[in-house]
């Protein structure tokens, strides 16, 4: 069985693919398989026709894929022929309310070296996105190392999962920033502006947030939680300490009449206390998180021989993220604030579905970086495109209908279900019998599946205790879920 999925995720996602300049009818199969590797099949026939099922296929024959072309006709017969209907997202409405600013949709540029300039931004506004907050200002002056980055990942050459990098806040000056800000708005006044900042004292903290709001910035973020500042007292030094949380939110919200959200920190025991503390202090709502304090090894991150900790961030993240989102959106004295207090998430988004997580767990608008820095801008078109077609199936018309949707089915350990199962399945058709499954139940498991002598897993109910380890350790999903019991 072909499966489009397994092949697109081959697809190198070039720069003006050369499948799309040879494609004899003029249509974009580069585009096509973009939105089958970002969670966008049923939509993939957009950009393809009925002209390329008897095609000779010359864009695959152009492919520029170092192993083998990948096999772009096969893809193509296979969307034309499961996924020619589209879905009708014309009357669903992406446009969202965060901290009182009416935003065009809820998908952010977080602050990151992919918003450090007039360009960069205006062609990430040019391309959909519906905000930027804009690389943390300071007034310091900045000096990167480099290099500055690490990935981790399963293969070189393959994307990466997980992301270290050892960036401080903008390294222009406060003035140039501030009127890059101001030129932003000025040319894109729909659009929304965030101003990250970051000081050292009060009198910084203030200063950097009059002069935001007289850029012309919509919404101001506080910056307390960078784990990489080469200086103390500043970054996440700031919001593991409650009480400078509280009084340094309470002196900008003092002073500027913006909405004023502060960024929280992952490398702290309860997020909840400072999420408070920054709220007792005026702000109007929380982002997070920011990157995780991490180490690699790798001896292509050498500084001049030497190592640090720095920030994790990427798709391994998103699991951690969202777990501090529910501690937000569920802690008795945080979900009091709930209404007034609004949360920006932001930790290893890349698709519409993972965006989709964070806004049912209570985020009105998140924020992506290290997906951008991978793909590029141009993956908006598939955040939008598929968080629509996933509302207008569900038949959800305003994307503020999701807000905290899965927070009720959310309880404690104790809370849930330990007297019935969910017995495992195999799919005949699909199972290789490449034993994946016995060797995982037998040897991390409650040794309950039977392997035969014609490779054939068969399960022994009496022993199966229903952890689905096997199901999650098969390499071609053969293996399914039956009722529970």
């Amino acid at each position: 069985m072909f499966d489009i999925c397994a092949e697109s995720s081959r697809c190198l996602l070039c720069h003006n693919a050369p499948c799309d300049v040879f494609c004899k009818h003029h249509l974009q199969p580069a585009r096509a398989i973009r939105a089958i590797r970002f969670d966008n099949k049923t939509n993939a026939s957009k950009w393809l026709s009925d002209a390329c099922v008897n095609c000779d296929a010359p864009c695959e024959k152009h492919c520029i894929h170092s192993d083998k072309p990948i096999r772009i006709n096969e893809i193509a017969k296979t969307v034309i022929s499961k996924y020619s209907n589209l879905p009708d997202i014309d009357n669903v409405d992406l446009s969202v309310d965060f901290c009182g600013v009416r935003c065009e949709n809820p998908f952010f540029l977080a602050s990151s070296a992919i918003c450090t300039n007039y360009e960069m931004v205006a062609r990430a506004f040019d391309q959909g996105w519906g905000g930027v907050v804009f690389k943390t200002i300071g007034l310091d002056e900045i000096h990167e190392v480099s290099p500055r980055f690490d990935a981790v990942r399963n293969h070189s050459g393959q994307p990466f999962f997980g992301f270290r990098n050892m960036e401080q806040i903008s390294e222009l000056s406060a003035d140039e920033n501030f009127g890059i800000l101001r030129r932003l708005k000025q040319d894109y006044p729909s659009k929304i502006i965030v101003a990250s900042i970051m000081g050292q004292t009060d009198n910084e903290w203030i200063t950097l947030a009059k002069r935001a709001e007289q850029s012309g910035a919509d919404i101001i973020e506080l910056n307390f939680s960078c784990p990489q500042m080469k200086k103390s007292g500043m970054g996440s030094d700031v919001g593991q300490n409650v009480r400078l949380v509280k009084k340094l939110t309470e002196a900008v919200k003092q002073n500027v009449g913006r909405p004023v959200i502060a960024k929280m920190t992952p490398n702290i025991t309860d997020i909840c206390k400072p999420a408070l503390a920054s709220y007792s202090g005026g702000a109007d709502g929380i982002a997070a998180i920011n990157t995780i304090k991490s180490v690699t090894l790798s001896e292509s991150a050498l500084v001049s021989g030497k190592r640090t900790i720095s920030g994790y961030s990427g798709k391994a993240v998103k699991p951690i993220a969202l777990r501090f989102i529910l501690d937000i959106a569920t802690d008795p004295k945080t979900r009091r604030a709930g209404k007034d207090l609004q949360i920006s998430g932001i930790g290893g988004i890349e698709t519409w579905r993972d965006a989709l997580d964070f806004i049912q767990l209570g985020c009105r608008n998140v924020q992506v970086c290290t997906a951008v820095m991978q793909y590029g801008y141009r993956i908006i078109d598939d955040l939008v495109l598929g968080m629509k077609t996933y509302m207008s199936q569900k038949g959800v018309k305003d994307i503020s209908e999701l807000v905290g949707s899965e927070l009720p089915s959310f309880g404690k350990p104790g809370d849930l279900d330990r007297s019935t199962k969910v017995f495992p399945r195999w799919d005949r058709e699909v199972c290789v019998g490449c034993g994946r499954c016995y060797l995982a139940c037998s040897d991390a498991g409650h040794q309950a599946i039977v392997f035969d002598e014609k490779r054939t897993p068969r399960l022994i109910g009496a022993n199966c205790v229903g952890c689905h380890l096997c199901r999650l350790v098969c390499p071609t999903g053969a293996i399914l879920t039956s009722n529970r019991m």
